[in-house]
């Protein structure tokens, strides 16, 4: 097994750290006005869906690539409330079980409609994976994760 490290050191004269790994770096803060935050980079949530969605769009790519097929587009958006709801088109969903009957459905559609993930940024990593992992068991090819504007 492989080992990534990364490294976050503190931006001077603020509360900002800059993370980096290998030569590609980014900058992790809070809000502006946010427990001293300047909004100068991607929050920790944000951090978080966009480390998920970047591992799942790499291994679908991969995927996709042992089974010489393309994959024009690639973007999902389901909805993760800090309290743990579920919604899927705008209506709650009252389990991951549940989506999982929706989501198998959709899979068996020829013509699937893109599915779109968009967690709160306070929402656990165990819910987001489940979420994604659930996506990938029914069969979906249009998956995509968006940011919380």
């Amino acid at each position: 097994m492989s080992t990534t490290t990364v490294e976050y050191r503190l931006l001077s004269g603020t509360r900002a750290a800059v993370g980096r790994a290998g030569a590609h770096h980014v900058i992790a803060d809070r809000p502006e006005g946010k427990a001293g935050g300047k909004g100068l980079g991607f929050n920790g949530g944000e951090l978080l869906a966009l480390a998920v969605g970047g591992c799942f769009c790499n291994d679908l790519q991969a995927l996709a690539d042992d089974m010489g097929v393309a994959i024009a587009g690639l973007k999902v958006t389901v909805s993760i409330d800090f309290d743990g709801t579920l919604t899927l088109n705008g209506t709650e969903v009252a389990s991951l079980s549940v989506l999982e009957r929706y989501l198998q459905a959709e899979g068996r559609n020829a013509e699937q409609r893109e599915l779109h993930v968009r967690a709160d940024q306070r929402a656990k990593y165990d819910t987001v994976a489940k979420v994604l992992a659930i996506a990938q068991r029914s069969g979906l090819k249009r998956i995509g994760i968006d940011g919380n504007d």
